[in-house]
């Protein structure tokens, strides 16, 4: 929906709130026309129902006033005596539209000074409920999301396992576009295969002022922009279109940002012609191919363990005396090359075209994943030439991102039906990529990340499971309570956590005391 669409929405919403209400807010002994301007009738109802004039600005809260929106239906029939739990059922299962029968059809009798606690221990544990409900989504929103690293692109800086706590306001909370959908959920309802949201109607996109920018080596949490992971499908049996906030949540390293021109020399990422030097926490990798003497038994399962590689052997050639290592550190390269009974250390670096459906970006280049570019990363504001050439970099960005119409007749651009030969960006763009370099799927292979499809940034580890540990071993206690961003080697902060934790029980054990002895 645009704003256009959304006002014309929002206008129908205050026409219908003032022909269904009109009456009830005269019986309350308001004014008629209070009940038809927009926002300040919100807060002219919180003062019917006795509420605060703050919970207004929970019903302009998209996912927050899904919620709010039932309560404030039944509070306000509660507010003229309707009290039963048919009058509850009903207001709730028309979505409101009981209050229209009511101020119609009904003789209302206000009641000014009802009791607002609740009658019994059932619509008490509700309210308490829908009040938490309120606040975590609040929170999940817009401060602090729980996310959990699903696969190994960002192997040794975040393993498979780690527990994260991402914010939202670093880069600023971004508003929800999806504005139909469950709280605290992704796209699909837990334990089914059941979309946890409706498509319509969506919010244009809008961010709340950050903290910070997005920074070259910045681990970001976003939106796969390339979702085709679809888990439903319509009627037709097409694949379902993802609103931008319900795509898959990826996590990667920001290698390029906005202005950038980036390249790929031998798997190693330069900007603007200088080779990227990354933070101390990321070990990039790479798949090795290790020639051995056939004669020296070597203890791989015990060097694998003792240098924490965790995919170890992924090919044995037929005679035995060469063997591949899906991703090794620069420095356990090293570490082999001074192993008896091996001869020699190969990092595996492509020099063939990647070409075709399933080459890497823009899939028509003579590139591969270890020698890429240069590639522009587009920035907000400014202009390119565009022309048969350049085109496949910026086709998606103007079809898909920027929702423009695009045809392209022979050597001829239009653009929402005008010839074009530039092209001017909406939103900046970012490039993202995995440590894991030859295990990632990452914008090598679906391109740029636009800017509305950042969630957040990754702060802070608060648990990390291992899989393959055993009994208490499972747990990374080392990772447990560590920052994901720092100078220097990760640090546990989990001792200090439960010092203060113990401190606090000590600490309230002796104030009871005193307090006791002092009432005493």
């Amino acid at each position: 929906m645009t704003q256009y669409h959304w006002f014309l929405f929002f206008l129908a919403v205050q026409v219908i709130h003032f022909l269904g209400t009109w009456k009830i807010y005269e019986s309350a002994g308001r004014k008629r026309w209070e009940a038809a301007i927009p926002v300040y009738n919100a807060i002219v109802l919180m003062k019917i129902i006795g509420r605060p004039t703050w919970w207004t600005i929970l019903l302009f809260i998209p996912i927050i006033n899904l919620i709010m929106f039932p309560v404030i239906w039944v509070e306000t029939i509660r507010s003229f005596g309707k009290k039963s739990s048919l009058d509850t059922a009903l207001v709730i299962v028309t979505l409101g539209f009981y209050i229209f029968y009511l101020n119609y059809t009904q003789k209302l009798t206000y009641i000014p000074d009802r009791n607002l606690n609740p009658e019994h221990k059932a619509a008490d544990t509700v309210s308490s409920l829908l009040f938490a409900i309120i606040v975590a989504t609040i929170v999940h929103t817009y401060f602090i999301q729980p996310y959990t690293i699903p696969t190994s692109s960002l192997e040794k800086s975040l393993l498979v396992g780690d527990f994260l706590f991402v914010s939202k306001m670093n880069y600023g909370a971004r508003v929800p576009m999806t504005t139909v959908a469950m709280p605290m959920v992704h796209d699909t309802i837990p334990m089914t295969k059941k979309k946890s949201y409706l498509t319509w109607p969506q919010l244009p996109y809008f961010r709340l002022p950050g903290i910070q920018n997005i920074k070259r080596c910045d681990i970001v949490v976003f939106n796969w922009p390339a979702d085709t992971v679809f888990k439903f499908r319509d009627s037709s049996g097409l694949r379902a279109d993802k609103p931008i906030d319900k795509k898959s949540n990826y996590v990667k390293r920001c290698v390029g940002i906005p202005g950038d021109s980036l390249s790929i020399k031998d798997g190693l990422v330069y900007i603007n012609g200088k080779e990227l030097i990354l933070p101390e926490r990321a070990k990039p990798q790479f798949s090795y191919k290790i020639v051995l003497d056939g004669k020296t038994p070597i203890d791989f399962e015990y060097l694998f363990r003792d240098m924490n590689v965790t995919d170890g052997i992924n090919y044995v050639s037929p005679r035995k005396d060469t063997i591949g290592i899906a991703a090794l550190t620069f420095e356990n390269a090293q570490r082999l090359k001074n192993v008896p009974g091996i001869l020699a250390v190969f990092r595996n670096i492509s020099h063939t075209p990647e070409t075709g459906t399933y080459g890497v970006f823009p899939h028509n280049k003579e590139w591969n994943r270890d020698n890429y570019g240069p590639i522009y990363i587009p920035q907000k504001g400014k202009t390119v030439a565009l022309n048969l050439e350049t085109l496949p970099f910026y086709k998606t960005i103007i079809t898909d991102y920027e929702k423009k119409d695009l045809k392209v007749n022979g050597n001829e651009i239009r653009i929402d039906g005008k010839v074009a030969t530039t092209y001017t960006f909406d939103q900046d763009y970012y490039w993202m990529m995995g440590d894991n370099r030859h295990n990632s799927e990452d914008s090598r292979y679906w391109g740029y990340v636009p800017e509305n499809h950042i969630v957040g940034k990754p702060i802070f580890i608060w648990m990390s499971w291992d899989t393959n540990g055993k009994g208490i071993n499972k747990i990374r206690w080392d990772r447990v309570f560590t920052t994901v961003d720092g100078e220097g080697q990760p640090q546990s902060y989990f001792k200090y956590f439960l010092i203060a934790l113990a401190a606090f029980f000590v600490g309230e054990y002796f104030w009871k005391k005193k307090k006791a002895k002092e009432n005493s």
